[in-house]
């Protein structure tokens, strides 16, 4: 199948995957859409987490940090300065792209790869939630509480309204860095990322400044989890450390893409539109059965499927099955 042909398949079925998005809430009702809209925020954190590891080859397992402080800084702005989350979005994203480049310039001015990189994530995530469970101004364990609104017309003002109107702001903050991480991810930039992922000697042989192209990718990576971050407290009206903080918190959000596909650009959303649901039937039957940890156990069964039988991910797999890629659709860096 040539190029050309190819291209048209996939701008026709990603056009027809959007316009049944843009559709679905007229069809189905507030439950569905909330759980849709965290299907967006997971897809959006797995769209900044596999631009960090899967394109530019840098293992983070702390991206709860980012997630955390952009949902208490969206949350603080609007709570006690009264300020729209307008203004408190970029301010979100600048000082988690900030924490991001710090942690970064840490791990890779000194050399700190691989599982020692990702324990120093962690370790600023732990140090993170330790902080905020012991500090008043955000309401140490009791937790942070946005005040309640009532939805109306000026949803797009106050950036808070009903299932829908979060439903259809996350989709479009998620297309948004979807398009953006596509573009970087095809830029001179993205080239530089996957030539220092493959082989960092040899791209620094060949002039690619490692340093700074890590630092790039931590940076946005952080950002774009922080803007994640300020949607889900905007939405859930309340922010408690270990639920936006925690260890488990950065586990849940790198299982999508890792399933879905990593170095792909639409892995981390389907892997979000199958472990979200996954997650949610696990927590029901656990509950039903009186059996605790259900969904972990789910999760485990799953990695262990998409490992034996894709080990690519499910993207990769699929892409082929439709044929939206050349011969090298099963290698990552796809669509």
């Amino acid at each position: 199948m040539s190029g050309s042909t190819t291209t048209r398949r996939q701008v026709a079925l990603g056009s027809i995957f959007l316009l049944i998005l843009l559709l679905l809430p007229l069809v189905v009702d507030g439950y569905y859409q909330t759980m849709l809209t965290t299907i967006f925020i997971t897809a959006l954190v797995g769209i900044a987490w596999n631009l960090m590891m899967g394109f530019a080859g840098q293992l983070s397992l702390g991206h709860a940090l980012y997630f955390g402080i952009g949902a208490y800084v969206v949350a603080l702005m609007a709570e006690r300065y009264g300020l729209s989350p307008w203004l408190g979005f970029p301010v979100g994203f600048l000082v988690t792209s900030g924490l991001g480049l710090v942690v970064g310039f840490l791990g890779f001015r000194f050399g700190v790869k691989g599982v020692y990189f990702a324990l120093l994530t962690i370790a600023f995530a732990e140090f993170a939630r330790l902080l905020f469970e012991h500090w008043d101004y955000v309401g140490k364990t009791g937790g942070l509480f946005l005040g309640s609104v009532k939805p109306d017309n000026r949803s797009l003002i106050t950036l808070r309204g009903s299932a829908t109107f979060y439903y259809y702001a996350v989709l479009a903050t998620t297309l948004f860095a979807w398009l953006w991480c596509g573009y970087l991810v095809r830029s001179r930039l993205g080239y530089f990322w996957r030539a220092v992922r493959d082989d960092e000697d040899a791209a620094r042989a060949l002039g690619v400044r490692a340093f700074r192209v890590n630092l790039l990718a931590a940076g946005i990576s952080a950002g774009i989890t922080g803007i994640a971050g300020g949607w889900f407290a905007l939405m859930n009206g309340n922010l408690f450390p270990e639920s936006v903080l925690g260890m488990r918190v950065s586990i849940d959000f790198i299982i999508a893409p890792i399933v879905g596909g990593l170095g792909t650009l639409c892995g981390p959303i389907l892997g979000a539109l199958i472990v979200v649901p996954l997650n949610e039937i696990a927590k029901e039957a656990g509950q039903a059965l009186g059996l605790n940890g259900l969904n972990i156990l789910l999760y485990g069964t799953l990695l262990f499927i998409v490992i034996v039988a894709a080990p690519d991910g499910c993207w990769p797999w699929l892409a082929n099955r439709l044929a939206l890629a050349g011969r090298s659709s099963s290698k990552p860096d796809g669509p």
